[in-house]
């Protein structure tokens, strides 16, 4: 895919989008990767991509008494979706257990990383929730089947909208710890054999249809995703809270990063 009157790859234009927020924003970037279909991998021919990064500013950004803009938005249009988080927000968002943040952190498609983002995610990994990454998931999937899944014809990419965090919580209630991003190690981790056939078929089929393409109802999985979303919301309400309340460890390694000599 080409970007306007750029000649190149586009992975060497977001190299240099995210030099010239460096310099124009004054910070350092911690970590950049891709988000949405292309890290799930099921992009369409015409997916967009979704770069999201997590950067710092000096300490003396973090002083000064007035509150100060936490994100920074750069590039939005139909082909190029660029921004970011100050780390300050990622971190009070790691203490959510913030399950979108998660999944930043484990990219399968990183454009830029740091030894410092290593340093942050060995603390930042303490803070995942069970409970409060599957209500995301279930509330995402409940969502979207509500929204995108009750005409007679649908588009097939929104059917991953729903199927991706349905799988994410099979994969936190079966292993614990944060779902892989990459819709294929769901299904190979934690999918019912006897969906993989259907599944894999709508994977096809939404490869090769760009992005407002629909087709009909697929019946089967229309009722794997209404069993599945009933279980998870019963599951959800047994079970206990297990996040971690305690901030010492996150704040050490926000007045540790806002040490290093960066800039």
């Amino acid at each position: 895919m080409r970007y306007k009157n750029f000649d190149g790859p586009i992975e060497e234009l977001i190299q240099i989008k995210l030099k010239e927020i460096e310099e124009k924003e004054q910070v350092t970037i911690l970590h950049t990767i891709e988000s949405g279909s292309r890290a799930w991998g099921f992009a369409s021919p015409d997916s967009d991509y979704d770069v999201r990064f997590i950067y710092v500013r000096p300490m003396e950004y973090y002083l000064s008494l007035e509150t100060k803009k936490d994100f920074i938005d750069w590039e939005l249009d139909e082909t190029l979706d660029m921004n970011g988080w100050d780390l300050s927000k990622a971190l009070k968002h790691f203490h959510k257990s913030n399950a979108t943040l998660f999944e930043w952190a484990n990219s399968p498609v990183v454009y830029q990383t740091t030894t410092w983002w290593k340093e942050i995610m060995a603390v930042a990994e303490n803070y995942f929730s069970c409970k409060a990454s599957m209500y995301h998931y279930y509330g995402t999937a409940k969502k979207n089947a509500s929204e995108y899944l009750t005409g007679e014809m649908v588009s097939y990419k929104k059917y991953f909208y729903v199927l991706r965090p349905i799988l994410a919580c099979k994969w936190i209630e079966q292993k614990k710890c944060p779902p892989p991003v990459l819709f294929q190690s769901l299904v190979d981790g934690v999918l019912e054999d006897k969906m993989k056939a259907p599944i894999e078929a709508l994977v096809k089929k939404k490869m090769t249809m760009v992005e407002a393409q629909k087709g009909e109802r697929i019946d089967r999985i229309d009722d794997y995703i209404a069993e599945k979303l009933l279980y998870y919301k019963q599951k959800l309400n047994s079970m206990e809270d297990d996040r971690e309340g305690d901030w010492e460890k996150l704040n050490q390694v926000f007045l540790a990063m806002l040490k290093k000599d960066f800039l």
